[in-house]
């Protein structure tokens, strides 16, 4: 397992609902448990239960005898909004963490362009969160007015991906 799938796992895991969350694959077992602090995440493969990873987020990481210290992952920051679109236009924000993606297949047509007039059900893009592909709808009426991420970048949660006019 990458660090990056951890790390999406990790965000995802903030987001929910869920108190608890294991994944067994390939020999190695991840646990996620939900505390009032942040969220441990341990680590261990199935064959050596003695050695164990442990890392609690956000900014605290727990240390005992039998665990090693990890840095905290750090997530990229979206680039910031100009003041006048915030205040003079709506933002289609993305609801998951995820790679952005602009269209259906790199052959495809974008689903919207600068100018393109929107309804609520239209869709807009897709985010791809752990091989899951999700069409994300606009919500809101209007014009595209600014594309703010570009095709196949990772977007976080609430990051801004159109202004709408």
């Amino acid at each position: 397992m990458k660090i990056q799938e951890i790390r999406e796992i990790i965000k995802l895991m903030d987001q929910s609902s869920l108190d608890e969350f294991v994944f067994e694959a390939d020999g190695t077992k991840l646990k996620l448990k939900k505390h009032a602090t942040g969220t441990a995440v341990v680590s261990q493969p199935v064959r050596e239960v003695a050695a164990e990873t442990t890392v609690e987020a956000p900014k605290a990481v727990s240390q005992s005898p039998q665990t090693t210290q990890a840095p905290e992952p750090q997530a990229p920051q979206a680039a910031p909004v100009a003041e006048e679109t915030s205040t003079t236009y709506k933002t289609i924000n993305s609801p998951m963490v995820g790679t952005f993606y602009e269209s259906s297949s790199p052959e495809a047509d974008p689903y919207v362009k600068v100018g393109d007039k929107v309804t609520a059900s239209s869709v807009v893009c897709i985010v791809e969160a752990m091989k899951l592909f999700n069409e994300i709808e606009a919500e809101v009426e209007g014009e595209i007015v600014e594309i703010l991420v570009k095709d196949g970048q990772l977007v976080e949660y609430g990051q801004p991906l159109f202004s709408i006019k």
